[in-house]
């Protein structure tokens, strides 16, 4: 949840390269640009999930030169250790719940373009505008506890109450467990109790805020909504406008959901924060120009920030951000083609573009892990990759994993470099660590792409770890800027 490049020659390029020893190697007539990948270091990291002590790690604050105040960021082991056991059920289970957030992005796409209501599938059971200050909050990686996604430290309510919150860039709705519970999943912080805020006030059903809902009911002249992720995640209860707390800025009367039913793969955060293009969304209702993220590892404790207002830096590899008339929630990334080496596959640019009907494109998402691809387009990507490993060690596929090398007797290899194209000539080189991904502690890495049947590709977190994404919503792009978390 994910990558990206400079607009320099190839030579210029991986000479200097952030993500380490790049070079050009010459192969009969053509210059084959490769990079090396540590695969002790990578190996060392399946370890860290397991290692993590919630009660010796430090919840202390830290200096941020973007903001006054920047909350110290924490993986979600360090505060709940993981239930695996080892490194490879950590792993299967990370990309059962990938392909189930897949299916759910797809999912949801679909029904909007066909013009289907989720209500239509499962019936319904049970203010003020702000300008956008420059804040922040902490990020850290969900992925090891078990939810595959990032999540934010965020306090909720007068006083705040601090609570982990999922960041999704696939949703709009906010919202959070409250109690009373009629069913509430397990969460690492105490369920919200709206008794105990001041700033708790239920929306009525007239509200812009209510009618902006796309599933919502009205008992008592009070507002409810609902949430279906598609997957069989959901969420039901009272929308209401509450005070949220970003490290050390607040921002009053923002619509969100209190949660009393709730259900799927939230498991360890307290709700999710929707980061979408939506009019409900965090960003939309604070009124954002812009805001962006960097990934930590899956597998670190290491912490980054989501900011709202900041600047892009001056180094970041632009591209388009585009969007759907079908669907606003969904970022979508002006791709124009994929090399590996220094040969551009021959994938139609019609591959990454969003048609008449609303169908295809590429959107950047936070909360999937693994990039997909239509097939076709898999396809030419992992046969250039292969041919350009030979002399690497094939080993079996693992889950979704196509293609798997066994690296366990070496400390490095080198592999082609995987780089993505935007328009006027910008380039994102990856670096090997988010394409070639240890599954077990044993020395098994695998491609760390997957194809889809879907018209939807999508780019996962995996591909954008430690580059800051910003989305400049006010000029419509999306900007990457590696190592700047």
């Amino acid at each position: 949840m994910w990558l990206l490049f400079h607009v320099l020659s190839a030579a210029l390029l991986f000479a200097s390269s952030p993500f380490g020893d790049s070079r050009t190697t010459p192969h009969a007539s053509i210059s084959v640009t490769t990079t090396t990948l540590d695969v002790s270091a990578s190996i060392q990291n399946t370890l860290k999930p397991f290692s993590f002590d919630p009660r010796t790690t430090p919840q202390s604050l830290i200096s941020s030169s973007s903001s006054s105040l920047a909350l110290q960021l924490h993986s979600r082991t360090s505060v709940q250790r993981t239930s695996h056991n080892d490194y490879k059920s950590l792993t299967l289970a990370r990309l059962e719940r990938d392909s189930a957030r897949v299916r759910s992005l797809s999912a949801r796409l679909d029904l909007a373009i066909r013009g289907i209501a989720t209500s239509d599938l499962k019936p319904l059971d049970s203010g003020s505008e702000f300008e956008a200050e420059e804040i922040q909050g902490p990020i850290v990686s969900g992925s090891s506890q078990g939810s595959g996604e990032y999540f934010s430290r965020v306090g909720i309510g007068k006083p705040p109450s601090q609570v982990y919150m999922v960041l999704d860039t696939g949703s709009d709705v906010n919202w959070l467990q409250c109690a009373p519970c009629a069913d509430c999943y397990q969460q690492a912080d105490p369920i919200f109790e709206p008794t105990s805020s001041s700033s708790y006030s239920p929306l009525t059903c007239n509200t812009k805020q209510c009618q902006s809902l796309d599933e919502s009911e009205c008992r008592n002249n009070t507002c409810l909504y609902e949430v279906s992720y598609g997957d069989g995640s959901y969420t039901v209860g009272d929308f209401v406008t509450e005070t949220v707390t970003l490290g050390s800025a607040s921002v009053d009367n923002i619509a969100i959901g209190c949660g009393h039913n709730n259900e799927g793969l939230f498991v360890g955060a307290a709700g999710l924060l929707g980061l979408g293009g939506g009019s409900l969304s965090f960003p939309s209702q604070i009124n954002a120009s812009t805001f962006s993220y960097c990934l930590v590892d899956r597998d670190s404790d290491a912490t980054s920030t989501l900011e709202f207002d900041s600047s892009l830096p001056p180094n970041a590899v632009t591209a388009p951000l585009l969007r759907n008339h079908e669907l606003d929630t969904f970022y979508y990334l002006g791709l124009t083609g994929i090399s590996v080496g220094d040969d551009l596959l021959p994938i139609s640019e019609t591959a990454f573009k969003i048609d008449e009907s609303g169908n295809g494109g590429i959107i950047v998402d936070s909360g999937t892990a693994v990039t997909r691809l239509q097939t076709e387009a898999y396809n030419a990507l992992r046969d250039a990759f292969v041919r350009g490993t030979r002399a690497l060690s094939p080993t079996d596929g693992v889950a979704l994993f196509d293609t798997c090398y066994d690296f366990s007797s070496r400390s490095s290899v080198e592999v082609p470099t995987v780089s993505f194209h935007f328009p006027e000539g910008k380039v994102l080189p990856l670096p090997a660590k988010n394409y070639l991904i240890p599954v077990d502690s044993n020395g098994t890495f695998c491609f760390a792409f997957a194809p889809t049947s879907s018209s939807l590709s999508i780019i996962g977190n995996v591909q954008q770890q430690g580059t800051r994404v910003s989305f400049n919503l006010r000029n419509s792009l999306i900007g990457f800027t590696p190592n700047k978390c």
